[in-house]
């Protein structure tokens, strides 16, 4: 396809502006998707409040988003699964395939993956991309495009809940109730765990949680979260504990929370990098740790569980803006982080 696209580009720290770009070329392998939907991830905040996260630093001009949903409307002459017309959800890492990781099939971990938006590879906030055919994922009729840009935070979710071994009968608690808490809130659920309580000093995003089907919520600026879980759990404590925050204090409640023999897995970032943690707690209790970085092998599982009904996605968004409105989508979210919980961008 010729012609030129629209780009929203990151020119500085805080900075947006837009250009035009040739649309790509589909090669052999890939296929050209007309993006609909892009989600706004807490890094692409992150880069845009500060310009880096650890050793991955912008040199502008940068393009943003990794979560994108769209429609195929060019097909590279070797893609025999996708056709012109089918809408698709992307899958925004390409891995190397040659690794010992992806011979193992922790592809998640390969060295030399690239991902939309992790400098120095461009994101996805514009009109068109090129993607690798076997990243693209064809989306049954009763899920959207939206719902398709949002399967990327969902595999998260789906990822942390599995490192978990999360399954039915248990009960389980949610550190943070920003996208990635409230979409591993819902994939707990989607496995069966009986209860899952969540925990967030934010009231809009608690009430979200208690919309897409926590059992509880507890507001840790307000209430004693380790005597409101012993209360709800009749003093046995939680079975896993996911946490999503990436704070010391909820990492530290989390420790406390659940009962002998549990599971925390932990999926937030925290600011520093460092944390002081209760080890002897720990050891007493004899805890099994696990860590999430990304997702594999998920997006299958996570849009059938979508197309099911299990998990409701749209409802996870709160705020919604046109590619022209990217400048003001960023200084918005950057801005109004307590009423925010997911905004998305209408491409087209």
């Amino acid at each position: 396809m010729e012609g030129k696209m629209k780009v929203a580009i990151m020119t500085g720290i805080g900075e947006m502006a837009f250009e035009e770009r040739d649309i790509p070329r589909a090669k052999d392998d890939e296929v050209l998707v007309k993006l609909e939907y892009v989600g706004i991830c807490g890094s692409d905040m992150h880069y845009y409040e500060t310009g880096a996260i650890g050793d991955f630093v912008v040199k502008p001009p940068f393009v943003l988003g990794h979560e994108p949903g769209g429609t195929v409307v060019e097909v590279g002459k070797n893609v025999k699964h996708l056709k012109v017309g089918d809408r698709v959800a992307l899958e925004p890492g390409k891995t190397c395939g040659h690794c010992q990781f992806c011979k193992e099939g922790k592809y998640n971990l390969c060295p030399d993956v690239v991902f939309f938006a992790t400098p120095p590879v461009d994101g996805v906030f514009q009109e068109y991309v090129a993607h690798e055919a076997d990243l693209c994922f064809k989306l049954p009729d009763n899920v959207s495009t939206l719902e398709g840009a949002l399967i990327e935070p969902l595999a998260v979710g789906f990822h942390a809940a599995i490192q978990g071994d999360a399954h039915l009968g248990q009960k389980a608690v949610v550190m943070g109730s920003g996208c990635i808490g409230l979409v591993s809130m819902m994939a707990l659920k989607a496995r069966g765990v009986s209860e899952v309580y969540v925990v967030d000093v934010m009231d809009k995003r608690l009430e979200k949680a208690m919309e897409l089907g926590a059992t509880a919520v507890i507001n840790g600026a307000k209430e004693d979260v380790a005597e409101r879980i012993r209360q709800l759990t009749n003093g046995d404590g939680v079975d896993l504990a996911i946490e999503t925050a990436g704070t010391e204090i909820t990492t530290r409640q989390a420790i406390q929370v659940v009962k002998k023999g549990a599971t925390i897995v932990l999926v937030g970032y925290s600011k520093t990098g460092e944390m002081t943690l209760p080890m002897s707690i720990a050891l007493d209790k004899e805890l099994t740790f696990k860590t999430v970085f990304r997702y594999r092998h998920i997006y299958p599982m996570a849009i059938d569980a979508v197309a099911s009904g299990k998990v409701n996605l749209k409802g996870i968004v709160t705020n919604e803006f046109t590619l022209d409105e990217v400048p003001k989508a960023m200084d918005y979210s950057m801005h109004n982080k307590a009423d925010i919980v997911k905004a998305v961008i209408k491409i087209s």
